[in-house]
């Protein structure tokens, strides 16, 4: 989900008017202008977020559907059938970096700033999900076994920080038999099919589409994106729970031809197309 690429913050213009070498190397240098937080894009995202009651109710209801889905999955289970298994994303499913995107905004940056959050990742300040701990210790009551599959890159320490994350907020199946980490790619249907062979999948838990399967990774055609989700709408709920993330994520790529665009005014261009286009 977040590959590495550096978005430089706005700077003022410097005009200079070279009257001589000497002359242009003594004029004082112009101060860098301090991005308005006020101005962000993200700020309404972000705002519902942190405050929204209706955000949260969401959690509680993905995963009070995920337990249905489950205690359905163990009354049919019959002696011989393949073990049980949730299948489910980190980021913004498990694990709310909500602090991150505070401190975002608060530093002036818009969008997705991977220096800031592979800076931030190592020091564990994510907050569990509405939800999220109760479900999984039921499925480890019910010996439902849960796998966790993500996708990051913060370098060598990257699976390490990511199994810190899961065991500093004490959920269960915290272990390196239940945790994939995907570096090179976003695509997670091929470790899903892994484990498939192995377990019966109760239920998919993510807060992106491509969390499900990787058809829904369309750039730069929304409607496309839509049209594909359409063809599965008897999954959601049922098979495929969705969480909800406005800030970032794949649905991104739809609208910007890549999933973590620079704060460019070619981007917030396309940003204020999306907004103002209405599709029926």
């Amino acid at each position: 989900m977040f590959k590495n690429r550096f978005m430089p913050g706005r700077s003022a213009a410097l005009a200079l008017t070279l009257t001589g070498v000497m002359g242009a190397a003594n004029l004082p240098a112009q101060a860098e202008e301090k991005p308005d937080p006020a101005a962000n894009a993200l700020l309404y995202a972000v705002a519902w977020k942190q405050t929204a009651a209706e955000y949260r109710a969401l959690y509680h209801q993905g995963y009070n559907i995920a337990r249905d889905r489950v205690d359905a999955a163990l009354a049919a289970q019959k002696p011989g059938d393949k073990p049980l298994a949730v299948f489910t994303d980190m980021d913004d499913t498990v694990l709310l970096p909500l602090p991150y995107w505070s401190r975002l905004i608060s530093g002036g940056h818009a969008f997705f700033d991977d220096p800031v959050w592979d800076e931030w990742v190592p020091q564990n300040d994510l907050v569990v999900a509405p939800g999220a701990k109760e479900f999984f210790e039921y499925c480890q009551e019910k010996g439902v076994e849960v796998f966790y599959v993500t996708s990051r890159d913060q370098g060598p320490n990257t699976y390490d920080y990511a199994l810190g994350n899961l065991k500093a907020l004490g959920l269960p199946y915290a272990d390196p038999d239940h945790l994939t980490v995907l570096t090179d790619s976003s695509n997670k249907e091929p470790r899903q099919q892994e484990l498939a062979a192995k377990y019966t999948p109760v239920v998919y838990l993510g807060d992106n589409l491509n969390d499900f399967q990787r058809k829904y990774y369309i750039k730069g055609d929304v409607p496309a994106r839509i049209a594909a989700m359409e063809e599965d709408r008897a999954e959601f709920g049922r098979r495929f729970v969705l969480f909800p993330n406005p800030t970032d994520g794949h649905w991104m790529a739809a609208v910007f031809g890549e999933s973590e665009p620079a704060d460019t005014p070619e981007a917030r261009a396309k940003l204020l197309e999306a907004a103002v286009t209405v599709l029926k």
